[in-house]
Protein backbone atom coordinates (compact mmCIF):
# COMPACT_ATOMS: atom_id res chain seq x y z
CA UNK A 1 0.00 0.00 0.00
CA UNK A 2 1.65 3.63 -1.03
CA UNK A 3 1.75 5.86 1.60
CA UNK A 4 -0.10 9.38 1.34
CA UNK A 5 3.89 10.54 1.51
CA UNK A 6 5.08 8.43 -0.95
CA UNK A 7 2.51 9.92 -3.64
CA UNK A 8 2.95 13.37 -2.99
CA UNK A 9 6.97 12.88 -3.62
CA UNK A 10 6.04 11.27 -6.63
CA UNK A 11 3.64 14.26 -7.41
CA UNK A 12 6.55 16.62 -7.14
CA UNK A 13 8.75 15.15 -9.71
CA UNK A 14 5.80 14.74 -12.04
CA UNK A 15 5.59 18.66 -11.64
CA UNK A 16 9.07 19.68 -11.49
CA UNK A 17 10.18 17.58 -14.46
CA UNK A 18 7.45 18.92 -16.25
CA UNK A 19 8.31 22.62 -14.79
CA UNK A 20 12.40 21.49 -16.28
CA UNK A 21 10.57 21.12 -19.65
CA UNK A 22 8.67 24.13 -19.68
CA UNK A 23 11.52 26.44 -18.91
CA UNK A 24 13.67 24.82 -21.45
CA UNK A 25 11.22 25.35 -24.03
CA UNK A 26 10.82 28.69 -22.99
CA UNK A 27 14.71 29.39 -23.32
CA UNK A 28 15.01 27.61 -26.23
CA UNK A 29 12.17 29.76 -28.19
CA UNK A 30 14.08 32.93 -26.88
CA UNK A 31 17.63 32.16 -28.12
CA UNK A 32 16.15 30.88 -31.32
CA UNK A 33 14.40 34.59 -31.40
CA UNK A 34 17.51 36.87 -33.23
CA UNK A 35 17.29 40.54 -33.26
CA UNK A 36 15.66 41.92 -36.41
CA UNK A 37 17.52 44.62 -38.22
CA UNK A 38 15.18 47.84 -39.50
CA UNK A 39 16.43 50.26 -42.31
CA UNK A 40 15.39 53.50 -42.99
CA UNK A 41 15.54 55.14 -46.34
CA UNK A 42 15.13 58.89 -45.93
CA UNK A 43 16.48 62.37 -47.69
CA UNK A 44 15.74 64.76 -45.10
CA UNK A 45 16.01 66.03 -42.01
CA UNK A 46 15.16 62.56 -40.42
CA UNK A 47 12.71 63.19 -37.79
CA UNK A 48 10.69 60.13 -38.27
CA UNK A 49 14.16 58.03 -38.24
CA UNK A 50 15.14 59.74 -35.11
CA UNK A 51 11.85 58.51 -33.72
CA UNK A 52 12.16 55.21 -34.60
CA UNK A 53 15.79 54.60 -33.19
CA UNK A 54 14.44 56.19 -30.10
CA UNK A 55 11.63 53.67 -30.11
CA UNK A 56 13.72 50.68 -30.55
CA UNK A 57 16.72 51.54 -28.78
CA UNK A 58 16.47 48.98 -25.78
CA UNK A 59 13.45 47.08 -27.81
CA UNK A 60 13.90 43.54 -27.10
CA UNK A 61 14.05 42.05 -30.71
CA UNK A 62 14.50 44.70 -33.23
CA UNK A 63 16.53 47.90 -33.71
CA UNK A 64 17.31 50.37 -36.23
CA UNK A 65 21.02 49.20 -37.70
CA UNK A 66 21.02 51.31 -40.91
CA UNK A 67 20.31 54.58 -42.63
CA UNK A 68 20.59 55.51 -46.11
CA UNK A 69 20.40 58.84 -47.62
CA UNK A 70 20.55 60.04 -51.01
CA UNK A 71 20.77 63.86 -50.14
CA UNK A 72 24.73 64.59 -48.91
CA UNK A 73 24.05 67.12 -46.77
CA UNK A 74 20.34 65.66 -45.00
CA UNK A 75 20.36 65.95 -41.27
CA UNK A 76 19.67 62.58 -40.99
CA UNK A 77 23.11 61.67 -41.52
CA UNK A 78 23.59 63.81 -37.62
CA UNK A 79 21.55 61.63 -36.37
CA UNK A 80 22.90 58.59 -37.55
CA UNK A 81 26.32 59.55 -35.79
CA UNK A 82 24.32 60.67 -32.18
CA UNK A 83 23.06 57.52 -32.10
CA UNK A 84 25.86 55.63 -33.76
CA UNK A 85 24.41 53.85 -36.62
CA UNK A 86 25.54 53.14 -40.05
CA UNK A 87 24.27 55.73 -42.57
CA UNK A 88 25.51 54.85 -46.31
CA UNK A 89 25.09 58.42 -48.81
CA UNK A 90 23.32 56.82 -51.93
CA UNK A 91 25.07 59.07 -55.54
CA UNK A 92 23.79 58.99 -58.00
CA UNK A 93 25.98 56.49 -59.57
CA UNK A 94 24.95 54.02 -56.41
CA UNK A 95 21.28 54.70 -57.19
CA UNK A 96 21.89 53.13 -60.91
CA UNK A 97 22.48 50.20 -59.24
CA UNK A 98 19.87 48.80 -57.17
CA UNK A 99 22.00 45.43 -56.58
CA UNK A 100 24.98 47.57 -55.25
CA UNK A 101 22.10 49.04 -52.77
CA UNK A 102 20.84 45.11 -52.23
CA UNK A 103 24.23 44.49 -50.96
CA UNK A 104 24.54 46.75 -48.44
CA UNK A 105 21.05 46.03 -46.97
CA UNK A 106 22.57 41.75 -47.33
CA UNK A 107 25.54 42.89 -45.47
CA UNK A 108 24.06 44.35 -42.50
CA UNK A 109 21.63 42.25 -42.33
CA UNK A 110 18.35 43.54 -42.51
CA UNK A 111 14.47 42.09 -42.23
CA UNK A 112 12.77 45.14 -42.61
CA UNK A 113 12.73 48.79 -44.51
CA UNK A 114 10.98 51.77 -43.68
CA UNK A 115 11.05 54.55 -46.25
CA UNK A 116 10.44 58.06 -44.13
CA UNK A 117 10.87 61.07 -46.21
CA UNK A 118 12.59 59.18 -48.82
CA UNK A 119 11.49 60.46 -52.01
CA UNK A 120 13.05 57.99 -54.79
CA UNK A 121 11.05 55.46 -56.42
CA UNK A 122 12.22 52.26 -55.07
CA UNK A 123 13.68 49.91 -57.66
CA UNK A 124 11.74 46.67 -58.17
CA UNK A 125 15.06 44.90 -57.87
CA UNK A 126 15.13 45.89 -53.74
CA UNK A 127 11.17 45.60 -53.76
CA UNK A 128 11.33 41.96 -54.74
CA UNK A 129 13.77 41.06 -52.29
CA UNK A 130 11.51 42.56 -49.89
CA UNK A 131 8.28 41.08 -49.87
CA UNK A 132 5.84 42.21 -47.52
CA UNK A 133 8.87 43.99 -45.78
CA UNK A 134 8.75 47.61 -46.95
CA UNK A 135 6.62 50.19 -46.37
CA UNK A 136 6.40 54.02 -46.73
CA UNK A 137 4.81 57.12 -44.79
CA UNK A 138 3.02 59.52 -46.80
CA UNK A 139 1.86 63.07 -45.07
CA UNK A 140 -1.72 62.70 -46.22
CA UNK A 141 -5.03 60.36 -46.62
CA UNK A 142 -3.91 58.28 -49.73
CA UNK A 143 -5.11 58.37 -52.79
CA UNK A 144 -5.66 61.64 -52.53
CA UNK A 145 -2.59 63.82 -52.62
CA UNK A 146 -0.38 61.40 -53.65
CA UNK A 147 1.89 60.34 -56.57
CA UNK A 148 4.97 61.93 -57.73
CA UNK A 149 6.65 65.11 -56.47
CA UNK A 150 3.45 64.89 -53.65
CA UNK A 151 5.92 65.06 -50.81
CA UNK A 152 6.55 67.82 -47.86
CA UNK A 153 4.81 71.13 -47.46
CA UNK A 154 3.33 70.48 -50.94
CA UNK A 155 0.97 68.18 -49.68
CA UNK A 156 -0.19 70.53 -47.04
CA UNK A 157 -0.53 73.22 -49.29
CA UNK A 158 -2.65 71.21 -51.92
CA UNK A 159 -5.29 69.99 -49.13
CA UNK A 160 -5.88 73.56 -48.27
CA UNK A 161 -6.37 74.68 -51.79
CA UNK A 162 -8.73 71.56 -52.07
CA UNK A 163 -11.11 72.37 -49.21
CA UNK A 164 -10.36 69.37 -47.26
CA UNK A 165 -11.87 69.10 -43.85
CA UNK A 166 -9.60 66.68 -42.40
CA UNK A 167 -5.96 65.17 -43.24
CA UNK A 168 -4.04 62.74 -41.84
CA UNK A 169 -1.07 59.92 -42.24
CA UNK A 170 -0.46 57.04 -44.88
CA UNK A 171 0.97 53.75 -44.19
CA UNK A 172 1.30 51.61 -47.04
CA UNK A 173 3.42 48.98 -48.19
CA UNK A 174 5.58 49.97 -51.22
CA UNK A 175 5.11 48.67 -55.03
CA UNK A 176 6.76 50.11 -58.28
CA UNK A 177 4.80 52.75 -58.04
CA UNK A 178 4.53 56.56 -56.06
CA UNK A 179 2.24 56.20 -52.92
CA UNK A 180 0.15 53.24 -54.09
CA UNK A 181 0.85 50.27 -52.23
CA UNK A 182 -1.44 48.24 -49.85
CA UNK A 183 -2.40 50.70 -47.16
CA UNK A 184 -1.62 49.47 -43.68
CA UNK A 185 -2.85 52.01 -41.81
CA UNK A 186 -4.60 55.53 -42.04
CA UNK A 187 -5.28 58.22 -38.92
CA UNK A 188 -6.41 61.64 -39.57
CA UNK A 189 -7.13 64.83 -38.27
CA UNK A 190 -9.02 67.85 -38.55
CA UNK A 191 -8.40 71.13 -41.57
CA UNK A 192 -9.51 74.41 -39.66
CA UNK A 193 -10.30 77.11 -41.74
CA UNK A 194 -7.46 79.26 -40.89
CA UNK A 195 -4.67 76.07 -40.40
CA UNK A 196 -1.97 77.22 -42.54
CA UNK A 197 0.68 74.60 -44.10
CA UNK A 198 2.93 75.08 -41.62
CA UNK A 199 -0.27 74.54 -38.88
CA UNK A 200 -1.22 71.39 -40.62
CA UNK A 201 2.62 70.13 -41.28
CA UNK A 202 2.81 70.28 -37.30
CA UNK A 203 -0.14 68.15 -36.80
CA UNK A 204 1.30 65.13 -39.06
CA UNK A 205 4.15 64.95 -37.65
CA UNK A 206 2.73 64.43 -34.48
CA UNK A 207 0.33 61.90 -35.86
CA UNK A 208 3.57 60.57 -37.43
CA UNK A 209 5.57 59.91 -34.50
CA UNK A 210 2.59 58.47 -32.54
CA UNK A 211 1.70 55.90 -34.52
CA UNK A 212 4.39 54.88 -37.32
CA UNK A 213 6.58 53.11 -34.37
CA UNK A 214 3.63 51.16 -33.22
CA UNK A 215 2.23 50.34 -36.84
CA UNK A 216 6.35 48.68 -37.65
CA UNK A 217 6.48 46.54 -33.75
CA UNK A 218 3.14 45.31 -34.96
CA UNK A 219 3.98 44.22 -39.17
CA UNK A 220 7.88 43.08 -37.27
CA UNK A 221 5.74 40.63 -34.79
CA UNK A 222 4.20 39.10 -37.58
CA UNK A 223 7.59 38.64 -39.06
CA UNK A 224 8.37 36.49 -36.19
Amino acid sequence: MQHKSDSLCTYKLILNKFSSTILCSYIHFWLLRRMLHIAIFASGKGSNAENLIKYFNLHSTAKVSLILCDRKEAGVFEIATNYKIDAIYLSTSVLKNPLAILEMLQQHKIDFIVLAGYLKLMPLEIINAFPGRMINLHPALLPKFGGKGMYGIKVHEAVIESGEKETGITIHYVNGHYDEGDIIFQTTTSVESDDTPQQIAKKIHELEHAYLPKIVEELLIKLQ
